[in-house]
């Protein structure tokens, strides 16, 4: 009791710097969780949102190109796959779904994507989960109809019955625009995936737009392939990345993800180490808070020891006092991390569709607060140390 009494006078009369000391906690906590969350869960979706598909076949050039293009509708087209080659593909026996796709067209900013309907009846995106509409119906593949995406009808702001044209190229330019009008026939439930963010056309639409070059008018994007086996996917590799020069078969999709992940680890090491620092800056602020208060505590702490407190009971109320700001600092870190990782989890559904999972549970929820805290404790060793030495008889006469 005599601790606590003490530690909660000291913290009311060293207001304002106790809520400054704890607020760079709140910042450094918060950093190092939020760093830590969002490269976990960016790693961990990127690798595993595949959108049901296990290869993507395109035109010669990088694989992570390849499947940024035409998994997450990021980055431009390497090229195109003639009609030949995706027959081929469709039909090969190692094969069990083969899912062309064009590109090449936006809606302010938003892509749109010709494909088959059996994207939507065909694919399961992920385990027994296949791509549903929450309004509408799937668009006939003879008539200019369109299916959006959630996200992207929200930003949109389009329903189903309304109309649209389209704009050329992947970045949008209002002088830019086709002549053809689409009408949204559907709009696809949330799934999660880069599928929320774009707008879903027939094949044959994309492919014919005015506009476009008719010599190619056969031609697809790439192709989003399901594979019968495993095994297949290393023959088909070998078949076309080893022996063929033509086309890139790019397999497995979470392994040419992870590749990204690694070639950029040094930024997520930067970053984690600019935690690290703050982290420490924040520490260092409260031993200073604390050890710069010490003179004016001086007298206080002689006239307790002469009416009976012990050196032990000041010095652990001294570490306390580091430990209770500490504390207080992580309980606003929560705050500061539900900050940073709502606004990273915005922009990186708004560019890739995926949605992180940023408030799921995570290790680092409990080892960084605590660790905070017991450097926070650490802090408070040196103050704590001086007023254990404090002299009663030097320190009890007033200050003039």
């Amino acid at each position: 009791m005599t601790l606590l009494l003490l530690v909660s006078r000291s913290l009311r009369q060293h207001a304002l710097s106790t809520l400054i000391t704890a607020l760079s906690i709140a910042l450094a906590g918060g950093l190092l969780m939020s760093v830590w969350v969002v490269k976990e869960q960016s790693q961990s979706t990127f690798t595993q949102v595949n959108t049901g598909f296990d290869a993507v076949l395109g035109a010669r050039g990088s694989k992570l190109q390849l499947v940024l293009n035409a998994i997450f509708h990021l980055e431009a087209s390497p090229g195109n796959v003639a009609a030949a080659d995706y027959e081929f593909i469709k039909h090969h026996p190692a094969v069990k779904l083969a899912i062309p796709i064009a590109v090449g067209d936006n809606l302010r900013g938003f892509r749109i994507v010709g494909t088959v309907p059996e994207f939507f009846t065909a694919v399961e995106y992920k385990t027994g989960t296949k791509f549903s509409l929450s309004a509408g119906a799937p668009f006939d593949p003879a008539v200019k109809e369109a299916v959006l995406g959630s996200f992207a009808a929200q930003k949109l702001g389009l329903h189903v019955g309304d109309t649209f044209h389209p704009f050329h190229g992947l970045v949008y330019d209002e002088k830019n625009q086709h002549a053809e009008s689409y009408q949204v026939s559907g709009i696809l439930a949330p799934s999660n995936t880069p599928a929320d963010k774009v707008i879903w056309i027939p094949l044959h639409g994309l492919q014919t737009m005015s506009g476009h070059d008719p010599r190619v008018a056969t031609d697809v994007s790439a192709v989003l392939i399901q594979l019968r086996s495993p095994a297949a996917g290393f023959m088909l590799d070998l078949m076309y990345n080893r022996q063929g020069n033509r086309l890139t078969f790019a397999y497995p999709i979470g392994a040419i993800m992870a590749e990204l992940f690694s070639k950029i680890g040094w930024f997520d090491q930067v970053l984690t180490l600019i935690a690290y620092l703050v982290a420490l800056v924040s520490a260092a602020g409260v031993l200073v808070a604390i050890y710069n208060s010490m003179a004016a505590r001086r007298r206080d702490i002689a006239i307790l020891r002469a009416l009976g407190a012990g050196r032990f009971t000041l010095f652990s109320a001294i570490v306390l006092e580091a430990t209770v700001i500490g504390a207080l600092g992580m309980v606003a870190a929560f705050a500061v991390y539900a900050a940073i990782v709502t606004g990273v989890a915005a922009v990186i559904r708004a560019q890739t569709g995926v949605l992180l999972e940023t408030f799921a549970y995570n290790h680092i929820m409990l080892w960084a607060p605590l660790g905070m805290i017991g450097l926070c404790a650490l802090s408070g060793l040196l103050p704590a140390w001086k007023a254990y030495r404090t002299d009663v008889a030097d320190n009890l006469a007033p200050v003039s």
